[in-house]
C-alpha cells in the first residue's frame, strides 16, 4: 500500500491553482500547495498606495535595465516599477531564446501568480467555440459541450464576483453577473449610433472581475476604481488567488503552501501508471525534495505545465510518460492582436462632457463574424472580438506662462480606440520542445518554441481592421484609422494548448474530464489543456474546468477508482 506525503498537490497558485486547492482543501483533502515565485500576502502590496514621484525612477525602469532582466516581462508591465516586483527576471530564468522562432513568455514571480496582473476580462466561451474543431477540422475535437460547462462557469462566477450585462447573445453566453460598470458618454453615443446602423453588432460593457457590488461573507469590497489593479487590492475588488481562493482554501486548515518552490519533474511509475511524485527545488537552499501525494493538479501556466511534463521522462527513455499520443508540446496557441482601429467624436457632438473619473474596464465589441455558419464574405474560419474605451484627453497646451495654462484648461476630442483579439487554430507543428544541451540553473532543459501565426489568423486581423473602420464610421465617427504592429505568439498572454484535451487518448493528452490518458491521477487544469482558444479572453474557462475537474477527482478518489 503506498503512502503519501499529502491526499493531493497543487503545482502553481494562479487562476487554476488557487481554484484547485480551495476545491480539494474543502471536500477534505489534505492539499500541498508548491509554488515557484515569492510568498506574496493579501495586502501586503508595496506599492498599491504610492503616488508617481514615490515609485521607483518615477515608475519608468531604465531602459538597460529592462532589456537585461526583462526583455519578456516588458511585455507584460514589468517595465513599471509599480509591478516589476511581481514578474519573472528573465535573465535568470530563461527559455532558449536562440533557438526559439519569435516568443514573448510573460511569467509572474509570486504566489497567486498571474492572478495578481491579470486583465481581469471574464468572458464565457459559447457551443460555438466547444464546437469548432469538430466542425471546421482544425485540432483535436472537443470531447465536452458548453451546457455541460455552464453549471460551473455559474459555479466560479458566483465566488469570483464579475460585473457585466446581459446581452442574449449566443457567442457570448451571459452569466451570474453584478452590475456592469457603466459606459461613459462618449461610449454611451457610439453604442447607440452603431447598434442602429449595423444590427447584429453590439457594444457592451466588457465583463470583468471587478466587482460593483461588495461580498462581505469573502471580506471583499467592491472595486474603489483607483486604476492601481496590477499593483495588488487590498479591498479584494477584483478575484485573486490571494483575496478568494486561496483564503477558502486557508480556512479548512487542510492546507500547505510552499513558495520558492521549483518543480523539475513529475516521477512516474510505469508499471502502475501512476504519478509517484513530484521533484520540487527550494529556490533558497538548492535542495531538491520528492514530493508524494495520491493525486496531482499541474497548474503551472501552460508553457511552464508542459515544459515539466516534457521533463517527465520514462526510466530509460527522453520520452515524457504524457507523451504516448506523440501530441504534448503541440498545438501551442495564443490569441493574435495588436491590430487596432480608433475614430474621433465629431465637433460639436458631445463637447461640453469632460472625461470624468475612473473604471476598471472599458468596451468590448463580441464575436460578430462566422456566428452561424461561414459567412459568404468571409475567406477565413473562426471570428475575433474587439477591446477598446473612449476617452478625452486635456487640450495641447501652446506657448508658455497665461497661454499654457489656459490651454491646459481644455479638452481634445473624444476618442475611440479598439484593439482586436483573434482566434488562433490549433496547428499540430506549433510546438514547444526542451534542448537537453542548455539547461536552467535547477537543471531543466530551456524551453524552444516553434509557434507561428499563419494566414488565417493573418485574415482575421485584416478583416478586424476594415470592419472596425466600418463600425466606427457607420456610428458616425470622423477620422477613422486602423494600423497593426507586429504580433509575435504569448504577446497576448493567452497562452494555450501543449497537453490538448480529447476522446481519443492517440491523438490527445488529456480526457474530458482534465485527467492524463497515461497517468489518471494525474490532472492538468491550467490553459495546456485547451484544444483551441475561441476568440474570448480564457481565464472563465480555467476556472470552471479547474472546479469541475476537482469534483470529478474527489469523486474518484472517494471510490477507490484512482
Amino acid at each position: 500500500m503506498a503512502t503519501y506525503d499529502f491526499d493531493a498537490i497543487v503545482i502553481g497558485s494562479g487562476v487554476s491553482g488557487g481554484w484547485a486547492a480551495k476545491e480539494l482543501t474543502e471536500k477534505g483533502m489534505k492539499v500541498l500547495m508548491l509554488e515557484r515565485g515569492r510568498m506574496v500576502e493579501h495586502q501586503d502590496y508595496p506599492t498599491e498606495n504610492l503616488g508617481p514621484w514615490e515609485l521607483p525612477y518615477r515608475g519608468a525602469l531604465p531602459p538597460a535595465e529592462v532589456e537585461r532582466d526583462f526583455p519578456m516581462g516588458k511585455w507584460g508591465g514589468a517595465a513599471n516599477t509599480a509591478q516589476t516586483h511581481y514578474y519573472s527576471n528573465d535573465r535568470l530564468n530563461p527559455f532558449d531564446y536562440q533557438g526559439s522562432k519569435p516568443y514573448r513568455w510573460v511569467r509572474p514571480n509570486q504566489v497567486g501568480g498571474k492572478s495578481l496582473i491579470w486583465g481581469r476580462v471574464s468572458l464565457r466561451w459559447s457551443k460555438i467555440d466547444f464546437e469548432a474543431n469538430a466542425r471546421d477540422g482544425h485540432g483535436s475535437p472537443w470531447p465536452i459541450s458548453y451546457d455541460e460547462i455552464a453549471p460551473w462557469y455559474s459555479y466560479v462566477e458566483k465566488v469570483a464576483g464579475i460585473a457585466g450585462s446581459k446581452e442574449g447573445l449566443p457567442q457570448l453566453p451571459d452569466g451570474e453577473f453584478q452590475p456592469p460598470h457603466p459606459l461613459n458618454i462618449a461610449e454611451t453615443w457610439v453604442k447607440e449610433r452603431l447598434e442602429k446602423a449595423m444590427p447584429g453588432r453590439k457594444l457592451i460593457s466588457t465583463r470583468t472581475a471587478n466587482m460593483t457590488e461588495d461580498k462581505p461573507e469573502q471580506g471583499r469590497t467592491r472595486c474603489q476604481s483607483r486604476s492601481q489593479c496590477a499593483r495588488g487590492c487590498s479591498f479584494g475588488a477584483y478575484f485573486s488567488t490571494q483575496a478568494v481562493t486561496l483564503p477558502m482554501a486557508q480556512a479548512t486548515n487542510n492546507l500547505t503552501l510552499l513558495s520558492d518552490q521549483v518543480v523539475t519533474n513529475l516521477e512516474y511509475d510505469p508499471v502502475t501508471k501512476r504519478v509517484t511524485g513530484v521533484r520540487a527545488v527550494d529556490t533558497g537552499t538548492m535542495q531538491a525534495k520528492v514530493y508524494r501525494s495520491r493525486i496531482v493538479f499541474l497548474c503551472a501556466s501552460t508553457n511552464a505545465s508542459v515544459q515539466i511534463l516534457l521533463n517527465s521522462r520514462l526510466p530509460g527513455s527522453e520520452r515524457s510518460f504524457a507523451d504516448s499520443s506523440g501530441t504534448l508540446g503541440r498545438y501551442m496557441m495564443d490569441h493574435a492582436f495588436r491590430t487596432y482601429v480608433w475614430g474621433t467624436v465629431p465637433q460639436g457632438e458631445l463637447d461640453p462632457y469632460i472625461a470624468y473619473g475612473r473604471r476598471p474596464n472599458g468596451v468590448y465589441i463580441p464575436r460578430f463574424r462566422n456566428i452561424n455558419g461561414q459567412d459568404a464574405d468571409a475567406d477565413f474560419v473562426r471570428g475575433y472580438g474587439m477591446q477598446g474605451a473612449a476617452s478625452r484627453n486635456t487640450a495641447s497646451p501652446v506657448g508658455f506662462g497665461k497661454s499654457m495654462k489656459e490651454g491646459l484648461r481644455g479638452y481634445g476630442p473624444w476618442q475611440l480606440r479598439f484593439t482586436t483579439f483573434a482566434e488562433c487554430l490549433p496547428y499540430r507543428d506549433n510546438t514547444l520542445t526542451l534542448n537537453p544541451g542548455k539547461v536552467d540553473r535547477f537543471g531543466v532543459p530551456l524551453g524552444v518554441f516553434n509557434v507561428t501565426f499563419r494566414q488565417n489568423e493573418m485574415k482575421l486581423l485584416r478583416d478586424s481592421a476594415l470592419e472596425g473602420q466600418k463600425m466606427l464610421r457607420a456610428a458616425g465617427l470622423v477620422n477613422v484609422g486602423s494600423s497593426s504592429e507586429k504580433h509575435v505568439p504569448g504577446d497576448a498572454i493567452h497562452e494555450m494548448g501543449g497537453a490538448c484535451m480529447g476522446a481519443d487518448p492517440t491523438k490527445s493528452v488529456v480526457n474530458r474530464w482534465s485527467q492524463a490518458h497515461d497517468a489518471p491521477n494525474l490532472f492538468i487544469t491550467d490553459g495546456a489543456q485547451m484544444a483551441s482558444t475561441s476568440c474570448v479572453n480564457p481565464s472563465m474557462t480555467f476556472m470552471a474546468l479547474t472546479a469541475r475537474a476537482a469534483d470529478y477527482a474527489v469523486k474518484q478518489v472517494k471510490a477507490n477508482a484512482i
